[in-house]
């Protein structure tokens, strides 16, 4: 397929945002000989293309459904049905048709707040999955992480329904709920979470500075990288350089992603010009390379904190810093290295496409393999608990994986359960009366629904809170050792 140099490149996300907007690729982008910068208008050049010969006989299955099928057929329906069937051929999740509606809900997007449950999704062997929540959403409040497996919606099966229209089940307005039964890797049963919609704010910088053993660190959390992000991460980081820091932690930990200029934007006050920060490869194979016009590196250490929930540009900030000297900490990141173009096709509707690989400044191919950090920590046991299945009151000599999921929340809330052996004994009891009496709950021993519900809430409160947090730790470690 030849295209021509100013086309619009979009970066997208791993695929979807569950707002009542809808999808939410990630913005638009015009590539031009000058490098990628931020498509003013959306305005795109026609892509020509030979028509194959068998395309006829699309043409003709076409009209025999029209002329003689028992039932009325829509021809729009029919002529979004062929494109899907195209697509689908390709079994990429990150290639996909948007309708006009669709395509107004991303522009909306990019742009403002949106109302939903604000969890990145993606469609994983066949299967809903949660790339990432977005931070302070109701996704994340309600403890939903990533590579959880969305396998009902409201009670009923989603097997069959491609990611739009699991998508349109999930999202809604602010106030209502939705139930998910989730799958979870390592937890042998599903089980159901609630999530309460709300508005999801598009704030995607938060900064702060740390006097640690009298060094000032900056902290700079990136939620994703929407259109204001860069302009708001240079500020902060402005501010900081300002007041002399010591050194400096980026954290893109659950960061789906976004917009392949704002991560660009950010890259060129960090990697020299002497590298590419990024590089793009098409289908015949052929580089493109895109530099800084930066002399040197920082004068300050800085470390990267990435985990799984790290997509996409997240990942293109995460490797290009690794393979400058620097350090990146937690756990591999998603594993996305595609860059997808949206090719408007003249009626309101658009076909996103892959049409590169991203590659790191050192031609490393990240996808489905994602970044390796340089120094691999995990959180503590506590941040991968899931939550408590109460059908029957759990109690004194039960014992399996339920049991053992509760052990590892007290103890992560502080309580002595004896051990994290699934055995529902006297020490476990202790620590469940000891919980439900700083509750005010009934000292009952047992684990019924709302000592349950008590437990899982202050335990998500905790992790969103920060508490505990090894990887930030050794990240402040990593810059003064």
């Amino acid at each position: 397929m030849n295209v021509k140099k100013h086309t619009i490149v979009l970066l997208f996300f791993a695929s979807i945002i569950l707002g009542f907007t809808g999808a939410y690729a990630g913005g638009q982008l015009a590539k031009s000989d000058q490098g990628m910068q931020q498509s003013g208008n959306g305005s795109q050049e026609k892509v020509v293309v030979d028509t194959p010969e068998h395309l006829a006989k699309v043409a003709q299955a076409y009209n025999l459904i029209k002329e003689h099928y028992l039932e009325e057929v829509d021809d729009e329906e029919l002529i979004e049905g062929a494109i899907q069937g195209m697509l689908e051929i390709l079994e990429d999740p990150y290639s996909s048709y948007m309708d006009v509606e669709v395509m107004e809900r991303f522009n909306e997007q990019i742009e403002s707040s949106f109302e939903g449950i604000g969890a990145e999704v993606s469609l994983i062997d066949g299967v809903v999955t949660i790339v990432a929540p977005i931070k302070e959403s109701p996704a994340e409040k309600a403890g939903l992480r990533p590579n959880d497996q969305i396998i009902k919606i409201d009670q009923e099966s989603i097997e069959g329904l491609d990611l739009n229209e699991a998508v349109e089940r999930i999202r809604g307005e602010k106030g209502t709920e939705v139930v998910l039964e989730i799958s979870r890797p390592g937890v042998s049963e599903s089980f159901e979470v609630t999530v309460v919609r709300d508005e999801i704010p598009i704030e995607t910088v938060h900064a702060e500075t740390l006097d640690v053993a009298g060094k000032q660190t900056g902290i700079i959390e990136i939620t994703s990288f929407s259109e204001t992000t860069a302009a708001d991460f240079v500020t902060a980081l402005d501010e900081m350089e300002a007041a002399n820091i010591d050194g400096l932690v980026i954290d893109v930990r659950g960061n789906p992603g976004g917009l392949l200029n704002s991560v660009e934007d950010i890259l060129k006050h960090f990697v020299p010009k002497d590298l590419p920060y990024v590089q793009t490869e098409d289908q015949q194979g052929n580089r493109q390379p895109f530099y800084s016009d930066l002399d040197e590196k920082k004068d300050y250490p800085i470390s990267v904190l990435i985990d799984s929930g790290s997509a996409s540009a997240s990942e293109i900030l995460a490797v290009a810093l690794k393979e400058i000297g620097y350090e990146v900490i937690g756990q591999a990141s998603h594993g996305k290295g595609t860059v997808q173009q949206a090719v408007p096709l003249g009626d309101g509707t658009t076909l996103k496409l892959t049409f590169y690989k991203w590659l790191s400044p050192k031609g490393t191919w990240i996808h489905e393999k994602g970044v390796q950090p340089t120094i691999e920590v995990e959180q503590p046991d506590y941040y991968y608990s899931h939550p408590i299945r109460t059908d029957e009151p759990l109690s004194i000599n039960d014992s399996g994986e339920a049991v053992e999921n509760i052990q590892v929340m007290l103890t992560g809330l502080g309580y002595d359960t004896g051990g994290k052996d699934g055995k529902f004994d006297q020490a476990t009891v202790a620590a469940v009366q000891e919980f439900q009496k700083n509750n005010e709950l009934p000292v009952t021993g047992e684990v019924d629904e709302r000592t349950a519900e008590l437990i899982e809430r202050n335990v998500v409160e905790k992790i969103r809170a920060g508490e505990d947090d090894i990887q930030l730790d050794e990240a402040i470690k990593s810059l003064y050792k």
